[in-house]
């Protein structure tokens, strides 16, 4: 994981961060922590943290339009949770299952890669085991066809 960028949000409503020291949109927002980064949004002035408002935002967003995370019936059950006594619990189960989901998904891609990475290996180990059965099974067989070499003459000269 990288360093954590610190988003200043102005009053006019725009974002810089400061990390990169550029304007950002909502989605470069997104892109950033999808690809591992942390960030921090701040209000500028105050220097109140905005972290979840604009990461609340950024979701419902991404809620707005595609294939949604996020289905009515687990946004009714979130909603329940609120001032329950077990909200807590609830916030750590799902912290847990989402670590849980995110470790298998990585383990799940560094074996795709190392599939990727030698494709065919399995059928080359494949075609070297059937070279070795059909090197060996040629030599029996023509262990079995071969008539026996003659038995060497004798030697003239020393016969005399």
């Amino acid at each position: 994981m990288t360093a954590e960028h610190v988003i200043k949000k102005y009053a006019n409503r725009r974002l810089y961060d400061a990390t990169d020291s550029k304007h950002v949109t909502l989605d470069d927002i997104r892109k950033l922590i999808a690809a591992g980064n942390r960030v921090k949004v701040v209000d500028d002035k105050s220097g109140a943290d905005l972290t979840r408002a604009v990461m609340l935002q950024i979701i419902a967003e991404q809620e707005s339009f595609g294939m949604p995370v996020l289905s009515t019936q687990l946004l009714e059950a979130i909603i329940r949770f609120y001032g329950n006594p077990v909200q807590g619990m609830l916030t750590q189960y799902l912290e847990q299952s989402v670590g849980t989901l995110l470790r298998q998904q990585q383990v799940m891609q560094a074996e795709m890669a190392k599939a990727l990475e030698t494709p065919f290996a399995p059928v080359a180990e494949l075609a070297r085991r059937n070279m070795e059965l059909w090197m060996q099974m040629q030599a029996s067989m023509f262990s079995a066809t071969t008539p026996p070499a003659p038995p060497p003459e004798p030697d003239k000269k020393k016969g005399k």
